[in-house]
């Protein structure tokens, strides 16, 4: 469908990570979503009013709610589904009912992922979150990664400290100890990358619109996976931008977040 005449006309590309987290959702059906950062969230909310209206969403607190608050904006009272208190997330979490998109401040080819500090971990040169819960959520259940804004410093060779587990370290320790295992997805501002691939590799599987493959590798530090001609990431249809944007999103945090390119 044509994105002209919605509130503001064309898709942003903020808009478009929306749809891109969006669509990470796609096939979860009744499972928790979690997510870091504006775009995720928005995502998140987008999928459940749309294609995956099962999808479980809390209200930060204790609850299970059909309508999610809006990103921005003004919130409906809330239409509660299921007392969820925190003490019961992590039965969720160990039996892998639940897909949570994080933020990574880096990441490299087999989806080891770090925001916990920059450098060493004795002495580092920037604290940043700490490792938080991402060592048990990325070998308990399905994670993808966030990346606001994609640069060489942030999609590394080697990341300083492993936060959430990737492909080749949860080879390593076996099924056991990783049953749930599944990094899916990492969405940037530039593209959607997958680890489809044999030996799982990081493969660029699309780009967003005005956004070249040249200009991925560019802002990569490690060789990406990249099969024949690299598709688009899909724009938002007309319906799922009036939903951005006068439901989920009406202040426009995701044009903060993620800035159209000048």
């Amino acid at each position: 469908m044509s994105q002209s005449g919605i509130g503001g006309g064309a898709a942003t590309r903020g808009e478009i990570c929306a749809v891109a987290a969006a669509e990470a959702f796609r096939g979860n059906g009744e499972i928790l979503a979690s997510c870091f950062g504006t775009a995720p969230a928005v995502g998140a909310r987008l999928a459940k009013l749309t294609f995956e209206p099962d999808l479980l969403m809390t209200d930060g607190v204790c609850t299970v709610v059909d309508n999610p608050a809006p990103v921005s904006g003004p919130a409906e009272p809330a239409v509660v589904e299921a007392w969820l208190p925190f003490r019961t997330i992590f039965d969720h979490l160990w039996n892998g009912n639940r897909h949570v998109v994080m933020a990574a401040s880096q990441i490299d080819r087999y989806g080891n992922h770090n925001f916990a500090c920059i450098g060493p971990h004795a002495k580092p040169k920037a604290q940043l979150l700490g490792m938080r819960g991402a060592p048990g959520n990325s070998i308990s259940h399905t994670t993808s990664y966030w990346v606001a804004a994609q640069t060489k410093s942030v999609f590394v060779d080697q990341v300083d400290i492993v936060s959430g587990v990737g492909y080749d370290r949860a080879a390593k320790l076996g099924k056991a100890s990783t049953r749930g295992h599944d990094v899916r997805f990492v969405i940037s501002n530039l593209a959607v990358y997958d680890f489809q691939t044999p030996d799982h590799r990081m493969r660029l599987k699309s780009v967003h619109p005005g956004v070249s493959v040249d200009e991925v590798v560019a802002n990569t530090s490690f060789e990406l996976v990249i099969e024949g001609k690299v598709p688009e990431t899909r724009q938002p249809t007309d319906e799922e931008l009036r939903l951005i944007r006068e439901k989920i999103d009406p202040k426009g945090f995701l044009n903060k977040e993620v800035p159209n390119p000048a």
